[in-house]
């Protein structure tokens, strides 16, 4: 099965480090443009007014600074010949991917099957929420094994495990 543009999701979770190299990978067997997507989850019942509306603020602004190192160092691990696009979106992540997937003409979503603790407790589980209203394939990439240490290289084969559903 060949794709034509590939989206992977990422937050820095071990899960969408795993994605990232299966995605990479499918990019490039397949000749595909390859996008890379982070979105910065909307702070919990947050109020824009009052004593801790600055604390809020300053704890959106680190979440957003968080959000786009994730990105970067996402980035910096695709291979030099194989273009890539980044989009770092604000809102609920599993929105922010469909929206991408439909504005970038997407035919393959790859995403972590679980994602950091706070995007999970706030919204329930992206990967879910994706592969229910995705009109694309979806694979759904697990990281077995190892705690997280660091990321794997694209080409490690080694305690990955994928599901896709279309």
């Amino acid at each position: 099965m060949s794709f034509r543009s590939v989206l992977v999701a990422v937050d820095g979770s071990r899960h969408s480090d795993m994605a990232l190299a299966h995605a990479i990978e499918l990019a490039r067997d397949g000749n595909a443009r390859l996008t890379i997507l982070t979105a910065t989850p909307p702070p919990p019942g947050v109020s824009l007014t009052g004593p801790g509306a600055v604390a809020a603020a300053e704890a959106a602004a680190r979440m957003d600074h968080d959000f786009d190192e994730i990105l970067r160092a996402a980035a910096d691990r695709v291979p030099d010949d194989l273009p890539v696009t980044t989009v770092h979106a604000s809102g609920p992540p599993a929105q922010a991917i469909l929206n991408e997937m439909e504005r970038g003409d997407h035919d393959l979503i790859v995403m972590g099957s679980r994602g950091l603790g706070l995007a999970r407790a706030l919204m329930g589980s992206v990967s879910h929420r994706v592969l229910r209203h995705a009109p694309a394939a979806v694979l759904i990439v697990h990281a077995e094994g190892k705690p997280d240490a660091g990321a794997p290289a694209a080409s490690d084969q080694e305690g990955r495990g994928a599901s896709v559903s279309r």
